[in-house]
Parts: C-alpha cells; structure tokens; sequence
C-alpha cells in the first residue's frame, strides 16, 4: 500500500482530540507520573484550537478532573484523532478498543522501546502542531480476528499465542488452513503474528521481519521438538485453525492481554478482522529506520560493540 502524499490531507478540523495513557504492572509507577505529560498535550492541543479529551481510565489512574473525559464508545464517536501516550502495549491497548470506530491514531512514546510509537515526547510541542496540520503518512494496520466455538471473540494487534501454559511438557499442535489440515508438531507452542507483530515475540522465536503493508500473517513454532519445522508466512486471506491435540495444559493469549484455557480438542480460528487500525506517522518515518535504531537490524558486531561504548 503506497504512502499518500501530504498534499492530500487537509488539516484536522476542529474537533475533540482523545489522549490516552494506559497503565500496566510492569509500569504503574511511569503511568502515575504521566499526569504532567498529559496535561501538557491537552494544552498544545487547545493552544491550535482542538479539545482535549481524556480517556476515562487515563482520567481516573493520573486524578484530572478539570479536562473532560470520555468512554471508549464516546471517543470513537466523538473524536478525530486519539493520542496515545505511553509505550507500544498502550497504543496496542488503545487500538484493539477503537479500532470498530475507524478513528485515527498517533503514538507519543513514553515507554521503553517505542516501536510503534514513533513521535517523541521530548519534541512533541513542535511535531503535533505539524500533524493536526496535516502533515503526516498515514497506514493501515491488519487486525487478527480470534475466535472460539463458544462464541467468544478477540481482536489482536500483534499475535495470538498458543502454548503449554504453566506444565513443563510440551504439546501437539495441529493447523488448518482454509478447513484442510496443513501440518501437526509438538512444541511449547506456537505463534500467529500479523506484519505489525513480526518485529514481537514472532521475531524473538525466529519469525521472518514482514513489512507492514504486506498482507500476510507467518506462523512460527515456539521450540518445536523437530528440527524441520519452520516458520510459515501465509496470506492474511487465509483462515487458520490452531487445534490442541494433545497437552496437559494450554492456554492461548492474545496480544498477551486476554487469555484462554484450552484443553485436548479445543481449538481456537484466526482470520483476517474486518477492522484495521489507522496510524498517523510523522512525514519522516521510516519504518527501515526504525527497524535499524530501534532492533540494530543489519548492524555487525563491530558496529553493536562501538555503539556500546
């Protein structure tokens, strides 16, 4: 999918704008202190005539009860853009809830290696004024759409993992492609990541890097017990069907946020979602860039040990 050109995007118009800073466990501490960084966007934000809105938890967990907040529904129906403030899981968080409303997002990162989010907080007095003028690159990211015969249903971002969960033996794992039964291995699991979640847990378990505007998912064995199996990069057209065969135990996370038990028989259907998350980049992102500055993507030992002097 090509770039559209600055010139094609009008400047936002006035509108609320939605910042939302989602707290985890491993960061409650940075989250508490977001409070100032908030409360500074909502003032750029007003300053070029757009109303600051706060997303209701981010409301609660940083204690501002002078700019309005909204729900998930009222943000998706009200606001233009929404601003997430944080690390990549918070824009993630954010994206899997708004994703139904099609409302454009742009990440500030705040977190550690802020992958997806690629504005940086230090400057961002200068950089947003340049997107709510309209310059920036948008992209559309693919959703996972994962579902259970009990009618139960997910979005993901970056993968649905499917693993042995706390026993220590490994488990069978069958897949289907398009109803037909493609292959079985025993492993500690297995990962089905979409293009935005190939640079995750997929690539750590030895998944290919997908650009995000391919239309492909890869499915990669976590440990498999055979040395001939190999990730897969299949089209995101495809419907996947990951069954346990056989296991002890077994639990299937999605986005590493939602979790579900599974036992002998059950399987969990991956496919294509409907919904895609839109993000608004800074005109010079470069998603090989960050691959280089943020995972030192072709960098040498030489080069990796200078750098770390």
């Amino acid at each position: 999918m090509p770039w559209r050109t600055p010139q094609s995007y009008p400047p936002l118009p006035p509108c609320p704008v939605a910042i939302a800073a989602r707290p985890s466990p491993r960061e409650g501490a940075q989250v508490r202190d977001m409070r100032e960084p908030v409360e500074l966007v909502a003032r750029i934000l007003k300053a070029h005539g757009y109303e600051g809105t706060l997303e209701e938890n981010t409301a609660i967990e940083i204690g501002n009860k002078s700019i309005p907040r909204l729900d998930t529904k009222g943000i998706g129906e009200q606001c233009g853009l929404v601003i997430a403030l944080g690390g990549d899981g918070t824009l993630i968080s954010i994206a899997r809830q708004l994703a139904m409303y099609d409302v454009p997002i742009v990440g500030v990162n705040q977190g550690r290696l802020g992958f997806l989010t690629d504005l940086s907080f230090a400057n961002i007095d200068a950089t947003l004024p340049k997107i709510l003028r309209g310059e920036y690159r948008e992209e559309k990211r693919t959703l996972l759409s994962a579902s259970r015969d009990n009618g139960v249903h997910y979005l993901a971002m970056n993968d649905v993992v499917v693993n042995r969960g706390g026993a220590t033996t490994l488990v069978d794992l069958e897949i289907s492609l398009n109803n037909r039964f493609a292959y079985g291995f025993r492993a500690d699991g297995v990962i089905i990541s979409t293009a935005t979640g190939s640079t995750a847990y997929a690539l750590s378990a030895g998944g290919s890097i997908i650009a995000p505007t391919v239309n492909a998912f890869t499915i990669v064995p976590i440990a498999p017990h055979a040395l001939t199996n190999r990730p897969i990069v299949v089209p995101d057209d495809a419907e996947i069907c990951v069954t346990v065969a056989r296991a002890r135990e077994a639990i299937a996370s999605i986005d590493g946020h939602h979790y579900m038990e599974l036992k002998e028989g059950d399987s969990i259907s991956l496919k294509r979602a409907e919904e895609q998350v839109r993000l608004w980049h800074p005109l010079d992102h470069d998603y090989y860039h960050t691959l280089r500055e943020k995972l030192g993507w072709t960098e040498t030992p030489e080069g990796l040990a200078v750098a770390k002097k």
